[in-house]
């Protein structure tokens, strides 16, 4: 008897990490998200690495950090003209190279967030439609002007001067307050950001939040990607509907098993003698280049806060 090869042994599969939408493959809807998933824990353990390097920032007393932190958002918001914004970036810029980050990664978050969320966002209040002004950039000229409900839309539609002014100094704030958070974090272990605020009288039930908001991120990440790879070893075909569909019904899934999880977290806190007091051991002193720093840095602010 002649053996023959089944004919499914023979055919090609297709990988659910491929999908084929007219003639072009594609990377899935699922893989697509636990890749961005994955990048998110790997920026995570970037942030470990980078604290843990020998730079500026890095040999800083968490509590001298987390101080300059908000020392200097208190100063970019209360700063109403340019010139210091652009000084107060430079400076963070000048302690980021000393302190070894990667300037092309951090600057990647600051000015995408910053373009997001400083730029995009207050761009159509620099319209002579909701503030009056000097027009420099007119983009579009009616018949004549008129009156909608409480807007007055003028005959020549354009971005004014004092608009524009207040879309860059917008823009330049939230630029700089994230600079300024990016620093510090990227330089500084977490349980060190969490001693400092503890030092500085910050709520226990707050520093809990924050605590076990961070360390369930990377429950939550690994419970994801298992079931994907569990779904994944299961699955020959798949498309995007699909998906999508079976997004949907883990989502369900995914709240009760952190109802779960919390329920057990808590009762495995509460048996061993939580009491809800956060008890952290002792700071050592600070050394005298920590005194040195964080007098230089005061100096700084107070003198962008004269200018």
């Amino acid at each position: 008897m002649k053996n023959k090869i089944p004919d499914f042994l023979l055919s090609k599969t297709h990988l659910q990490s491929s999908v084929v939408t007219g003639g072009v493959s594609r990377i899935s809807f699922l893989d697509k998200g636990m890749g961005d998933l994955s990048r998110l824990i790997k920026t995570t353990y970037i942030q470990w690495e980078t604290a843990g390097k020998n730079g500026f920032f890095q040999n800083l007393d968490a509590r001298v950090k987390v101080l300059f932190l908000l020392f200097f958002v208190l100063i970019v918001s209360i700063k109403k003209s340019i010139v210091p914004e652009v000084i107060i970036a430079g400076f963070v810029c000048i302690l980021a190279a000393i302190s070894r980050l990667n300037l092309i990664s951090f600057y990647k978050k600051v000015l995408f967030f910053g373009f997001v969320f400083g730029f995009l966002a207050a761009l159509p209040s620099a319209l002579n439609i909701i503030g009056n002004g000097e027009v420099v950039f007119p983009i579009m000229h009616l018949s004549r002007s008129y009156h909608f409900l409480m807007y007055q839309i003028p005959e020549t539609i354009g971005f004014t001067r004092q608009g524009l002014e207040g879309v860059a100094m917008l823009t330049l704030r939230v630029m700089n307050s994230l600079a300024l958070s990016v620093l510090v974090i990227h330089t500084t272990p977490f349980p060190q950001i969490i001693k400092a605020l503890k030092s500085l009288k910050v709520p226990d039930l707050f520093l809990m939040i924050i605590t076990l908001s961070y360390k369930y991120i990377f429950i939550f990440v690994q419970t994801v990607e298992h079931i994907h790879l569990a779904r994944k070893a299961k699955t020959i075909r798949a498309n995007a509907g699909e998906e999508r569909s079976w997004v949907a019904g883990r989502i369900a899934y995914l709240f009760r098993k952190t109802s779960i999880k919390c329920e057990e977290v808590f009762d495995g806190m509460t048996t061993r003698g939580f009491s809800g007091d956060v008890v952290l051991y002792a700071y050592k002193k600070m050394t005298k280049k920590d005194m040195i720093a964080s007098s230089i840095m005061l100096v700084a602010g107070l003198l962008l806060l004269l200018l």
